[in-house]
């Protein structure tokens, strides 16, 4: 392949003249994995950084696990702004993964999975850099290559790991590849704070409004309060064991409920051979209320999901619990936002009972309490919150445009194909 004037051939592709492809032992001072901590799911002093909390370039931590009190872990294993801590174990997909840490948590250690990356300062300007460097598509395309194992169980060893082929442009460049990022990174941290608030006003407004703690102007007549029982007859699913198929009639399983928060998906990938009786008793409808029967964990106990429009002939699984509307006393757009809010949620929740799983059912559901407006209130109560909905939704897609921008900077400046200096 012909190489244009200016730039050279190298292992890790074509880079500037200017620029270097090292080995990482080269311009690594140390590299230190974290410990073996027992930890637990229950919340506690120490929050402990696992695999799953890395993801590229930054901190997931929508699932933190906790040091057992009474460990006392190492000092050295406490997370430090700045960190870039590397993933040496995980699934084929998944390892080698790289995130920074910017103290997203007061206090953080991390466990024996992570190892965290210390740079020369005489090659690497700063962590902030190493951490672009290494999450750019060619960098996790030679990382996935280190990779040995099973699809479920992969590791990059440390032998391994130093012989990466790295770009090393000169500091200056190095530093005004990190600020021309950065400047995009603020960008993005403003968008998630001011998502975060957004989604906070929601909140407060749903727990508001669809309590009839504040009412909207015009609307002053009493609510009343009902149970569920009074307003849906409940069904459990269908089942049909392992006879599903890609094929036959659209079948409402689990995470088609659970997936959804508060709307059924549209897209039904599971299907099932029926015959015509089967299909009449468990159909689905515009109106009705389907909820997740089973689950592991509490939380995700009675997630529902409301039918807005009227399926092709599509039936309800084992795993789902259908409420049927006795009549029209609520509107489908406010009933969804009800089984949303932490009200309803918080009473399904403490209602249903608890053995190795999470269970509930129609006689659980039935004694859950809901406030109802008349009809003309609850429309104008959904016409507000779907008014909320579209703008979280229009800043996620900004938020999702800066971060496509993110990744086309960061593939055109640190391969060397723009250059800022």
């Amino acid at each position: 392949m012909e190489v244009k004037p200016g730039y050279k051939q190298t292992e890790a592709g074509v880079i500037p003249e200017e620029w270097e492809a090292k080995s990482l032992r080269s311009v690594l001072s140390t590299g230190r994995l974290g410990g073996n901590y027992a930890n637990q799911d229950a919340e506690a002093e120490l929050p402990l950084m696992k695999m799953g909390n890395l993801a590229r370039g930054y901190f997931d931590l929508s699932k933190v696990q906790f040091i057992t009190p009474g460990v006392m872990p190492e000092l050295a294993h406490r997370l430090v702004y700045g960190d870039v801590l590397f993933n040496t174990r995980n699934t084929l997909d998944l390892v080698g993964k790289v995130a920074i840490w910017r103290d997203e948590l007061p206090v953080a250690y991390y466990n024996s999975n992570l190892m965290r990356l210390e740079f020369d300062p005489e090659e690497v300007c700063s962590n902030e850099y190493a951490n672009y460097s290494l999450n750019t598509e060619g960098a996790v395309s030679r990382l996935r290559a280190l990779a040995t194992g099973t699809t479920s169980v992969a590791a990059i060893y440390t032998r391994d790991l130093m012989k990466l082929q790295v770009l090393v442009p000169p500091k200056p460049e190095q530093r005004a590849i990190a600020e021309a990022l950065s400047d995009v990174d603020g960008l993005l941290g403003g968008l998630d704070r001011l998502i975060a608030k957004k989604r906070d006003l929601k909140q407060a407004a749903m727990q508001q409004l669809l309590t009839g703690q504040t009412r909207l102007p015009g609307f002053h007549g009493e609510w009343e309060e009902l149970c569920l029982g009074d307003l849906f007859t409940f069904k459990n699913g269908l089942n049909k064991g392992k006879e599903f198929f890609g094929f036959g009639t659209p079948i409402v399983n689990y995470m088609d409920v659970f997936g959804s928060a508060g709307i059924l998906c549209s897209k039904l990938e599971g299907r099932v051979s029926l015959t015509k009786q089967e299909i009449k008793n468990f159909d689905v409808k515009k109106g009705d209320v389907l909820f997740t029967r089973t689950s592991e964990t509490p939380n995700e106990i009675g997630m529902a999901s409301v039918i807005l429009d009227d399926p092709d002939q599509t039936v309800f699984s084992g795993f789902v619990l259908r409420g049927r509307p006795k009549g029209e006393r609520l509107c489908d757009t406010f009933k969804a936002y009800c089984f949303r809010s932490s009200f309803v949620r918080n009473q399904i929740i403490s209602k249903a009972s608890y053995t190795t799983r999470a269970l509930t059912n129609g006689r659980i559901l039935s004694a859950v309490l809901l406030p109802v407006p008349m009809q003309g209130e609850q429309t104008a109560i959904a016409e507000v919150l779907t008014d909320m909905d579209a703008e979280l939704a229009a800043l996620e897609q900004r938020r999702e445009k800066t971060r496509a921008l993110k990744q086309a900077m960061m593939q055109e400046l640190l391969t060397g194909r723009t250059r800022l200096v």
